[in-house]
């Protein structure tokens, strides 16, 4: 896996001409709270960076010393986030964009062609864009993204944890896991849940009808 994912990468450079080959992911599309992340990377040519996976399929363990080593090893790197409440102003799908292009015009090295998870382009981005569907299992660069994205979106989860304690951030990450939603139902939502999302909305709504009718009775 480790040599596809740096071959894949290495025929932009040698078979295309590429000069600089930027990989971009995100973290934190599908959660109720907290922001959503992008990183994008760019690699030395022939950089092998062992152990180097898709981020979903990595321990925390593994993730986290990893993003150390793309952050020492990479020509160039950025990781930036959108907050919940410009997430509910102008909705998750242009949040992630905006997170993608913010790390990517925040590089030091100008891109001859960004790799971007997924199948869609990043709207109004000065530069050469690709699509590459599930790409995080594919790209060294895109993987090494996903990483950086997803290890610094956990670590604001974390802090958000000790600001929240009754959520446990630290475990579901503010994903709709079972136990989340059952900690929304009896709480409520706090400052950092995504309201315009509908497990939050529908949650919120029926705790308030049901607290109306409590004290109407």
């Amino acid at each position: 896996m480790l040599l596809n994912l740096f071959s894949f990468d290495n025929k932009y450079y040698n078979n295309m001409g590429f000069g600089s080959l930027t990989g971009i992911d995100e973290a934190g599309r599908g959660p109720l709270a907290g922001p959503v992340a992008a990183a994008a990377v760019i690699f030395p040519k022939d950089l092998i960076l062992p152990d180097l996976n898709d981020s979903k399929k990595l321990s925390e363990k593994k993730r986290e010393a990893l993003f150390e080593m793309i952050k020492e090893k990479a020509s160039a790197y950025a990781i930036e986030t959108v907050d919940n409440k410009i997430i509910d102003k102008i909705n998750i799908l242009k949040a992630t964009f905006l997170a993608m292009s913010r790390a990517v015009l925040k590089l030091k090295i100008k891109p001859d062609l960004c790799l971007i998870d997924g199948n869609q382009k990043i709207p109004g981005l000065p530069f050469n864009q690709e699509t590459i569907v599930k790409g995080d299992a594919k790209s060294a660069c895109i993987a090494a993204a996903s990483i950086l994205a997803k290890v610094a979106r956990d670590r604001i989860m974390f802090r958000y944890a000790k600001k929240y304690p009754v959520y446990e951030f630290e475990k579901h990450k503010g994903y709709g896991t079972k136990k989340h939603i059952e900690i929304l139902k009896k709480y409520g939502h706090c400052p950092i849940h995504r309201i315009t999302f509908s497990a939050v909305s529908n949650i919120t709504a029926e705790s308030n009808l049901n607290l109306r009718i409590h004290n109407e009775n």
